[in-house]
């Protein structure tokens, strides 16, 4: 099966609430299910986003069951499928010359790099579009928006908003450790096993 497949099946199983239809339908549109993830770090090929959503989601399924009151299926795949749609449409493929050591010719390589159509933030940005097709909850919208942690460039320029969300939302910390354990270990393996793409 497919990323795009599974990714669309985990969806329509477990978000039923209204305009999660329309938030689909619109995902449908996007680059979502061909771009990377990244231009150079984890996933930085065709399809390499939906990949890291699904590893993301799993490995929050895992995460949540040591919380005192796990959230529900529907949440848990809200934050993990919807955690990055802020990248949709996000990237472009650019050309660039890159010297072929066998022959010693300069050759056209194809590459990713970011062309933000809507610069609104990352987590914010998530946040912002799903909830023009449906609502999110609280605990759902902190999660998602902070979810990069430390590496979210407001906590980077200062702000203690992210402590504080990590001290109420507990939700938010299982997102966080899922997608670093996605990013970090299920695709730096998939890399080095040459099991992605």
């Amino acid at each position: 099966m497919s990323a795009e497949d599974e990714f669309l099946e985990a969806f329509s199983l477990s978000v039923k609430r209204p305009g999660a239809d329309r938030l689909l339908a619109w995902l449908k549109k996007t680059d979502f299910f061909t771009a990377p993830a990244s231009t150079r770090f984890h996933g930085d090929h065709e399809g390499g986003l939906a990949e890291h959503s699904l590893n993301v989601y799993r490995r929050l399924q895992e995460e949540v069951k040591a919380l005192p009151v796990t959230p529900s299926d529907e949440t848990v795949a809200v934050c993990g499928l919807l955690h990055d749609i802020c990248k949709a449409n996000f990237y472009k493929v650019s050309q660039r010359n890159v010297k072929n050591e066998k022959t010693g010719r300069w050759e056209k390589q194809p590459f990713y790099q970011v062309e933000d159509q809507f610069p609104y933030g990352h987590g914010e940005k998530s946040v912002f579009l799903i909830e023009r097709f449906m609502r999110l909850k609280v605990e759902e919208a902190v999660a998602i928006r902070w979810h990069m942690g430390g590496f979210d460039d407001a906590a980077k320029g200062g702000s203690y908003a992210v402590s504080g969300a990590f001290e109420k939302y507990p939700l938010l910390l299982c997102l966080n450790v899922a997608d670093m354990k996605a990013a970090y270990l299920d695709e730096r393996k998939e890399e080095k096993d040459g099991t992605s793409h």
